[in-house]
């Protein structure tokens, strides 16, 4: 005895409705996929190789009216820049915020800077680091 078959004969009847379909899946998701993997090496890239100035908060000593920021920067040779420290009071206010430049051909620079503030801050954050 032989069993029947259940497949359409090859080459009939055309391809079904689901083979289109998982074509153009795979289609649109490696167009989608490629156009993301650029978009993340476009984005790596600018983030890279345009910071030409970063730092980093060493140690910071709080008083009533100041907070003593020591800032580790690292720039490229003649590159001018600036940097951008904020102070927080104990309930979270924002007490200070100040622009520091950093300029000449040093590459590294240990500064000590002063961050007035309107009352006790507790807190000395670098918010960024910038050139121009």
């Amino acid at each position: 005895m032989s069993t029947a078959s259940t497949r359409l004969p090859e080459g009939r009847y055309g391809r079904s409705s689901d083979e289109r379909a998982d074509r153009t899946l795979k289609v649109v998701g490696a167009v989608l996929a490629a156009a993301l993997l650029g978009l993340v090496g476009w984005f790596g890239y600018h983030y890279v190789a345009q910071s030409e100035i970063s730092a980093e908060v060493i140690s910071f000593e709080p008083g009533k009216e100041s907070v003593q920021v020591h800032l580790e920067v690292r720039k490229d040779a003649g590159t001018d820049g600036y940097c951008t420290v904020r102070s927080q009071a104990e309930n979270g206010a924002e007490v200070g915020r100040a622009d520091f430049r950093f300029d000449g051909d040093a590459t590294r620079i240990d500064k000590v800077v002063t961050l007035r503030t309107t009352s006790p801050g507790t807190t000395a954050e670098l918010l960024g680091c910038h050139t121009g």
